[in-house]
């Protein structure tokens, strides 16, 4: 045989293993928020799996269970603690599968104050499996068991999600126990190397201790078509439905929204991702009415029930411009939405605006800052407006090999022109020692 002919013959291989290459390397373009996509610059092949431990000392204001003093105001103190947390973080990447882990725990002790005594766990989880050059499962966890929780959303760089897209509780009002879990899988079809299609859903499972509080309990299912226009930037469109229902009151809300999406990379490191449309917003609640005293006597009843329907359209946009570093990601995002509220308020109207930094150096430092904005309005069985507003800072300097002196700020006011009562500012300071076994700074979660 020639060395033409079997030239001729390896072409067609060639060209297959090629566009095969084309179909797995499409996902270097800018990644798609409305899938709930980490910044796709921000992707890499393996980040060692990272454990450390760390002990520290606090100071946090503004303690508070579901209770309030004689005088009607809210039952709640000041005290110094002590905290030992750990961790473990990472992501690694076999033929078909890559993986990625953010997993924190914690205990914490507040002296004479032990009713504020805790342990939290909180796990972020990606999965990724590529069936063929055509089909793949993303599977994506949050979850968490914690008794205070500032709601400080970052962008970790061991997981392949945006955790602000999930359904994280992040405005509760209490230090009370909350149990939270949203499991996300979602089926994506390449037709082409250019042309491909989403289908998938949420399940969303949200309790707390208390009994004055509301439990959430809700699912979501969404589908989309997404369009490579070049290199560069992808157009395309999706639908959502949302379903959320509570643990106290009768009713809930269905929600459908439509969406046009846009990503664009501006350079190798920059990029934009957004949306924007419409949701259809469907409520339905039920709840008791007192009666007169005459009518109760008369009757035989003390109340009666009420049904609020209501029917309303709002707008479904969001958007994330982020910088990509080689030590980190800078990131400002935006988003108007429907949140199942936070254990006062049920379902909302919510506004958030968010930006953040995370940088782990190549040699001693690690720094992560992060700052958030929310206003809201209540639509359900409580109606009213209420915001938050969050920021925190940690740092981490080795000190020697893996063992590192680490600090932190975190505070959050609570607003309300409603509610006068509502309006409170908390915070924590703290200051530790950490270990983290190997060269690298420890990483800021």
């Amino acid at each position: 045989m020639s060395r033409r002919t079997q030239r001729l013959r390896l072409r067609p291989a060639l060209v297959f293993f090629g566009l095969t290459g084309a179909l797995f390397a499409q996902y270097s373009g800018p990644a798609i928020l409305s899938r709930g996509e980490a910044p796709a610059a921000m992707s890499a092949p393996n980040i060692r799996f990272q454990p450390f431990v760390e002990l520290s000392g606090m100071y946090d204001s503004g303690l508070a269970n579901v209770g309030i003093t004689d005088q009607g105001q809210l039952a709640d103190s000041s005290a110094v603690g002590i905290g030992l947390t750990w961790g473990l973080s990472g992501t690694h990447s076999w033929r078909r599968d890559k993986v990625g882990v953010s997993y924190r725990g914690g205990l914490t002790h507040y002296g004479k104050h032990t009713g504020y005594d805790s342990i939290d766990q909180s796990l972020l989880l990606s999965w990724n499996h590529q069936f063929s050059p055509h089909m793949s499962l993303d599977f994506h966890e949050s979850a968490a068991i914690v008794s205070r929780d500032f709601g400080l959303l970052n962008l970790p760089s061991t997981v392949s999600f945006d955790p602000s897209t999930s359904f994280i509780p992040t405005t509760d009002f209490f230090d009370n126990r909350t149990y939270y879990l949203n499991t996300h899988a979602s089926f994506v079809y390449q037709r082409t190397a250019r042309l491909s299609f989403n289908l998938g859903g949420d399940k969303i499972e949200i309790r707390r201790r208390s009994n004055a509080l509301e439990g959430v309990r809700g699912y979501t299912a969404t589908g989309d078509v997404q369009y490579r226009l070049n290199r560069r930037s992808t157009i395309g469109a999706n639908y959502t439905y949302l379903k959320f229902g509570y643990t106290r009151v009768s009713g809930g809300t269905d929600v459908h929204g439509v969406a046009a999406t846009y990503a664009v990379r501006l350079s190798r490191w920059l990029e934009f991702s957004g949306y924007g449309g419409a949701m259809r917003v469907e409520s339905k609640f039920s709840q008791a009415l007192p009666i007169d005293p005459a009518i109760a006597a008369l009757l035989g009843i003390t109340s009666t029930a009420q049904i609020i329907h209501s029917i309303s359209y709002t707008p479904n946009v969001g958007g994330r411009l982020s910088r990509t570093f080689h030590t980190g990601v800078l990131y400002v995002s935006g988003q108007h939405g429907i949140t199942p509220g936070n254990g006062l308020f049920t379902t909302s109207y919510s506004n958030n605006v968010a930006a953040g930094y995370s940088y782990t150096g190549l040699r001693r430092w690690s720094f992560g800052a992060t700052a958030d904005y929310m206003w809201a309005d209540a639509i359900g069985t409580i109606r009213g407006n209420y915001t938050g507003l969050g920021a925190g800072a940690t740092a981490s300097r080795q000190i020697i090999r893996s063992v590192h002196l680490t600090s932190g700020f975190q505070a959050r006011k609570y607003g309300s022109s409603d509610f006068a009562k509502y309006n409170r500012t908390i915070y924590e300071v703290r200051i530790g020692v950490g270990f983290a076994p190997g060269d690298i700074p420890l990483r800021i979660w």
